[in-house]
C-alpha cells in the first residue's frame, strides 16, 4: 500500500470515529458524549468491581429488604449508568407517552409540566423534586411554572451533574441540588409548597417510608403528584414469563421489588395524605411509552459498538461494556412489560396534605 492510500485510509478511519462518537455520540440534549463516559463517583479503574457488587446484592435478597443497605445498592446504580442514560437517552431518566407529531424531547417535557400542573404551584413557590437524577424534569418544570425547585438525588455525582446542567441552562437561581437520601431529608417540616417524584419512589425499600418523609416536610394544603412503577392488574405471579419480566426489570433498574398497583393509594392514606386522583397514564388512549425502546434498537447497537470502542482502547473504564449491555437486557423487559400490560411506569397518583383545620 503506497503512502498517499495509506494516508487516505488512515484519514478515513479517523473520519469515521469522530463522525460516530462525536456526532452520533452525544445525548438527544448534548449532555454527554461517548468520550466522556465514566463511572460517575466511582474511580475508573473500580468500575468493574462495583458492576459485580451491583450484581451481589442479587445474590443475597434478604440484603434488599433492609432500608440501610438500599441507599448504597441505587448509589451504586447510578454511578454505574448516569453517564451512559444521559449520553444514550437524555437528561431525563424517565418515560413518557408517545405523542404523534411530536418528538421524544418535547413529549418528554409535556410529560414533566402535567405533574406541576397537577399540584397547582405558583411562580416563586418552593417544591420539592424527590429523587431528581441529574436534573431534567426539575428545569422543564422550573422554566414552566416559574417556581423555585429543590431537588434531593442519593448520587453525588448526579448533584454534579445536575447544578452543571442548571447553569448552563439559565435556571440556577430557580433550581437548586443536594445529596441525600429522600428517606431522611435535610429539611424542616412543612418546608415547601409542593412536591412531586417522577419514577423515583421506586428505589424506596418501603413506600410508606418514602411517603411519610415526603408528607413531613410539606406544608399543610400542599399537593404531592407522583408516577410510580408498578405491576398492574394483568400481572399474574403465577406466570413464569410474566415473573421473568418483573425480575427482569427490578434487576436491571435497582429496584428492591415492584409494587402492586392496588398499594399506591392504601399507602399514600396510611401516612395521611387525602388522594384527589389516581390514573394508569400509559392506558389507551395514550400512545405505547415503549415505542421509544423499539425504535431506539438500532441505535443500542450503534452505541454499543462505540462502548467497545472506547474500552477496548482504554477511554471507557473496565466494566462500561457489562453495565451497557445490561441496560440494553432490561430494556427488552422493559419493552416486554409495556406490551403484555403487566407494567406501567406512569401510575399518577395526586395527594393533598390535610390543611391545619381538616387535622384538627
Amino acid at each position: 500500500m503506497d503512502s498517499v492510500t495509506l494516508f487516505c485510509t488512515a484519514g478515513l478511519i479517523a473520519g469515521g470515529l469522530y463522525w460516530f462518537i462525536c456526532v452520533l455520540g452525544p445525548a438527544e440534549r448534548k449532555g454527554k458524549r461517548a468520550s466522556d463516559l465514566s463511572g460517575g463517583s466511582i474511580s475508573a479503574e473500580k468500575v468493574k468491581e462495583n458492576y459485580n457488587q451491583y450484581w451481589s446484592f442479587f445474590r443475597k435478597p434478604k440484603e434488599l429488604e433492609t432500608s440501610k443497605n438500599v441507599p448504597d445498592f441505587v448509589d451504586t446504580f447510578y454511578n454505574l449508568v448516569t453517564d451512559i442514560y444521559e449520553w444514550g437517552w437524555g437528561q431525563s431518566f424517565h418515560f413518557s407517552p408517545h405523542i404523534p407529531g411530536k418528538s421524544d424531547k418535547d413529549a418528554t417535557r409535556i410529560h414533566e409540566e402535567m405533574a406541576v400542573d397537577l399540584i397547582n404551584v405558583k411562580p416563586g413557590q418552593k417544591i420539592l423534586d424527590a429523587g431528581c437524577g441529574v436534573g431534567g424534569p426539575m428545569r422543564a418544570i422550573a422554566a414552566h411554572s416559574k417556581a423555585k425547585v429543590v431537588g434531593i438525588t442519593i448520587n453525588e455525582y448526579q448533584v454534579k451533574r445536575a447544578k452543571l446542567h442548571n447553569k448552563k441552562a439559565g435556571l440556577d437561581s430557580l433550581c437548586d441540588v443536594v445529596c441525600g437520601n429522600f428517606l431522611e431529608m435535610p429539611f424542616d417540616d412543612n418546608t415547601f409548597d409542593g412536591a412531586y417524584s417522577i419514577e423515583a419512589t421506586c428505589h424506596a425499600p418501603k413506600l410508606e417510608e418514602v411517603y411519610a418523609e415526603i408528607f413531613r416536610v410539606m406544608k399543610p394544603g400542599s399537593l404531592y403528584v407522583s408516577y410510580e412503577w408498578v405491576t398492574t392488574e394483568k400481572y399474574r405471579e403465577g406466570d413464569e414469563e410474566h415473573v421473568e419480566v418483573i425480575q427482569g426489570i427490578e434487576r436491571g433498574d435497582a429496584l428492591p421489588g415492584l409494587r402492586r398497583y392496588s398499594d399506591i393509594a392504601e399507602t399514600a392514606k396510611k401516612v395521611g395524605f387525602e388522594i384527589l386522583q389516581e390514573k394508569d397514564l400509559a392506558k389507551p388512549p395514550a400512545k405505547p411509552w415503549w415505542n421509544r425502546l423499539k425504535m431506539g434498537r438500532l441505535a443500542y447497537w450503534r452505541n454499543h459498538v462505540v462502548v467497545v470502542v472506547l474500552s477496548a482502547i482504554g477511554i471507557a473504564p473496565k466494566g462500561t461494556v457489562d453495565v451497557h449491555d445490561m441496560l440494553f437486557k432490561t430494556a427488552d423487559y422493559l419493552t416486554r412489560g409495556g406490551e403484555t400490560g403487566i407494567f406501567t411506569p406512569m401510575h399518577m397518583i395526586l395527594c393533598r396534605k390535610p390543611s391545619e383545620k381538616a387535622s384538627e
